[in-house]
């Protein structure tokens, strides 16, 4: 059930500690080969931008997790209108059938977020103008009565050993909607009609040589690291999963599964700190791993966080990369890959640094 994402860690050192590189542009990202940029910049002054649902080649929605704001952002033009305000944590945004989904993320770990009527960890569901806001499910509920993953929940004082819920990413699917909880260790299917919830896919958890050391698990009697599925996106009959894998190195986890089943179909190991997870029409697969470059420990005072994160493409079994600041989500549509950028950037005290980016081909070495 962990799921910190480094967020402790990053509170604990506290902003003050942080610098960002003087004459670097924070979070910036870009590279350019002739007069098309590697990188470019679709919107950016962004809080915190999480989930990533790309509906056509004009319009896009951002979950703006820091702001708890769902923003629609015109892909040519960069404008943003927010359609959904006051969720703190807003954590994944999807369209389908006329309305709009949002995930809010579980309790905050670092402290209070501002007062919402919408629980930590509930889905919801709104009109595409945003209005007729309601709760369709809540999932820390179905976490403590079905417990997909099996770990003991509560200690001998009923407190929690760890995140119970968290989730991270959202997508419509023909299936119905698909939640990668990381706090629960599972994707979540979703009804978008009655709100009825059920498990999808349960991954295994990680038994690399980190993971198998003592103090890599949270909840006892719990062998290896907790997954925490953080990505989900579908590609025809196929839906793929990105795992964080505790945040320790090469625990992350790409699965291909059977949409309808969930039963895992193949798998790519060796990650590390996956956020997201793309496919394109052709197979290639695009991953983000948020905290790639951050230093084991306490940050530096000198961090410059814009050099924190990258995307990895998997094609054809060649591995390559491209630099992108903390991404989490992405999306790859009409031929065209996007990823949110300086998500974490108001962690590191830098505000409004995120960015919804397109990623063209040249940007990968």
């Amino acid at each position: 059930m962990r799921f910190t994402l480094a967020f402790k860690m990053v509170a604990a050192a506290g902003a003050g500690a942080l610098t960002v590189v003087a004459g670097v542009p924070a979070f910036a990202g870009a590279a350019h080969r002739g007069d098309t940029p590697a990188i470019r910049t679709v919107a950016d002054k962004l809080e915190g931008p999480f989930g990533l649902d790309v509906l056509n080649s004009h319009a896009a929605l951002v979950a703006e997790s820091g702001s708890g704001k769902v923003t629609a952002i015109n892909l040519k033009t960069g404008a943003k209108t927010t359609l959904i305000s006051g969720i703190p944590g807003v954590a994944g945004v999807a369209a389908w059938g006329g309305k709009i989904f949002a995930v809010r993320g579980g309790p905050n770990e670092m402290g209070p977020t501002p007062p919402s009527k919408y629980p930590p960890s509930s889905l919801i569901v709104a009109d595409w103008n945003g209005k007729n806001i309601r709760v369709l499910a809540n999932l820390e509920k179905y976490e403590l009565k079905h417990n997909p993953d099996g770990q003991k929940q509560f200690d001998a004082a009923g407190k929690p050993f760890d995140a119970l819920s968290n989730p991270f990413s959202m997508i419509a699917t023909k299936w119905g909607l698909l939640v990668a909880d990381g706090g629960a260790n599972d994707v979540l299917r979703v009804d978008p009609h009655t709100g009825k919830v059920s498990t999808f896919f349960v991954p295994s958890n990680p038994r690399t040589k980190e993971c198998l050391a003592k103090g890599a698990q949270a909840n006892p009697g719990t062998v290896g690291c907790d997954p925490v599925p953080t990505g989900v996106f579908a590609r025809g009959n196929s839906v793929y999963v990105s795992t964080l894998g505790a945040e320790k190195p090469g625990a992350s986890v790409i699965y291909k599964l059977d949409g309808r089943s969930g039963k895992v179909q193949h798998k790519w190991t060796g990650f590390t700190s996956l956020t997201g997870v793309a496919v394109s029409d052709h197979g290639t697969i695009f991953a983000s791993e948020v905290l790639f470059g951050l230093p084991a420990g306490p940050p530096p005072a000198n961090l410059d966080p814009s050099k924190i994160g990258r995307l990895t493409r998997i094609d054809h079994g060649k591995v390559t990369h491209a630099a992108v600041a903390t991404p989490t989500g992405i999306d790859f549509k009409d031929g065209k890959l996007y990823s949110t950028s300086g998500s974490l950037a108001g962690m590191f005290g830098v505000k409004a640094a995120g960015k919804v980016v397109q990623v063209n081909s040249s940007a990968f070495r």
